[in-house]
């Protein structure tokens, strides 16, 4: 059994780096975590999607340096609680089977595996709240039900906005959150670690565990990182920088971020030190050429997740296909088709239907798609596509014409 660290410097990074706030107060859980008392703490991820992103590994990396001090650190699948669905500030969310939740999760444990370990001494704990949520009975739900009101519900934003626009909110809804809130009951953490859009949730939680077990549970919400199309990553919508992605993807996507978010990246998603990315942002205020702070960037998001040695080779195929656009054979996909065609009607072959056609004609109207060094002005444009012909989607896909 490893014995407990209370090494300050990592427990200052516990508590500052990437964190929102911590609930009741920071100065309680240094305390604790000085104390040199073992806790046990979780981050639970909710399979909506197959893909955990860069804005997970903020959790992911915060349970790392809890495994590092000797805690009990727990990586929480919610495949029960996505059969319910977190609430959506929009719409409820579809309800979702249970042969799509287990699709989903499938690769998340070696995705998750790049960043702590789930084995050796202190291992990462691997769970599903599908072991205790599945087997609460009626009677159980309705004492579970009993510790929250319609006012408490109502009151959180995204239904409070929801009501403003007369948009439904399901009775299931409302019960998402103390199943969340049980888990901590179930488990009988100390401390739950999630983004700040789950802030109710886990205040929730933090309620339940004072009323179910009788002592306090410590709640740390870490900053929201945008993705690369300024939206909030999410896995339903794959728009993030993913942790199954190549590492020349990644590298590709983080080169994509505005030059405004260079130091929010370096300050969330690396371990590069505090007081050089405040030079770094200086240096950019100052009108110095964000592009070498941006290529460092992108260098070390993907060092955090794939090594030093893949960071290394996704930026010199960043700089040799894109800033300097020699494309070789290993940078295309090759794509067994020959005639004359739509570029639409290519695309959806090459890409293998992932894209909507709607998709493909928004990036060809942002001039994002070209034929052999053309630009495409026209869905409607038809071209004859013949063995060795090179179309390139966005910013980095590159596809080839193959001999049949």
């Amino acid at each position: 059994m490893p014995k407990v660290s209370t090494d300050e410097k990592l427990i200052n990074t516990f508590l500052e780096r990437g964190v929102d706030s911590i609930y009741p107060s920071k100065d309680a859980l240094k305390k604790k975590l000085l104390s040199g008392e073992k806790i046990k703490a979780y981050q639970g991820f909710d399979p909506t999607g197959p893909y955990l992103h860069v804005g997970h590994a903020m959790g992911i990396r915060a349970l790392r340096i809890l495994q590092q001090l000797g805690h009990e650190a727990i990586f929480l699948v919610g495949d029960f609680t996505t059969l319910v669905g977190d609430p959506d500030k929009d719409s409820a969310r579809p309800l979702m089977t249970e042969e799509q939740v287990q699709k989903n999760m499938a690769g998340w444990k070696e995705q998750a595996a790049q960043l702590i370990d789930f084995e050796g001494e202190n291992p990462v704990k691997f769970m599903r709240n599908h072991e205790w949520l599945s087997k609460i009975g009626l009677a159980d739900l309705i004492k579970l039900l009993s510790n929250a009101t319609v006012q408490q519900m109502i009151e959180r934003d995204l239904f409070a906005k929801r009501l403003q626009k007369n948009s439904p909110i399901g009775l299931q809804e409302f019960i998402y959150p103390l199943m969340q809130g049980f888990d901590s009951v179930a488990m009988g953490v100390d401390l739950e670690i999630g983004g700040t859009d789950q802030t109710f949730n886990m205040l929730m939680g933090r309620e339940l565990v004072k009323r179910y077990l009788g002592k306090d549970k410590f709640v740390r919400t870490n900053e929201m990182m945008e993705a690369p199309d300024a939206l909030t990553m999410s896995k339903t919508k794959g728009n993030g920088i993913n942790l199954a992605d190549k590492s020349e993807v990644m590298y590709g996507k983080a080169m994509s971020y505005p030059d405004e978010l260079i130091t929010k990246c370096l300050r969330l998603l690396t371990d590069v030190p505090m007081e050089e990315i405040w030079e770094i942002n200086k240096k950019i205020q100052d009108g110095e050429n964000p592009m070498t702070f941006k290529k460092l960037m992108a260098f070390e998001v993907v060092k955090i997740i794939k090594g030093a040695e893949e960071a290394d080779k996704a930026q010199k195929h960043f700089e040799r296909t894109v800033q300097k656009k020699d494309i070789s054979d290993e940078d295309t996909e090759i794509v067994t088709v020959s005639g004359t065609m739509s570029v639409t009607e290519f695309l959806r072959k090459a890409l293998k239907d992932s894209k909507s056609a709607s998709h493909i004609k928004r990036i060809v109207e942002q001039g994002g798609v070209e034929v052999n060094g053309k630009k495409v002005v026209s869905i409607q444009i038809e071209i004859e596509f013949t063995p060795g012909t090179v179309v390139k989607f966005g910013k980095r896909k590159y596809f080839k014409v193959g001999e049949k």
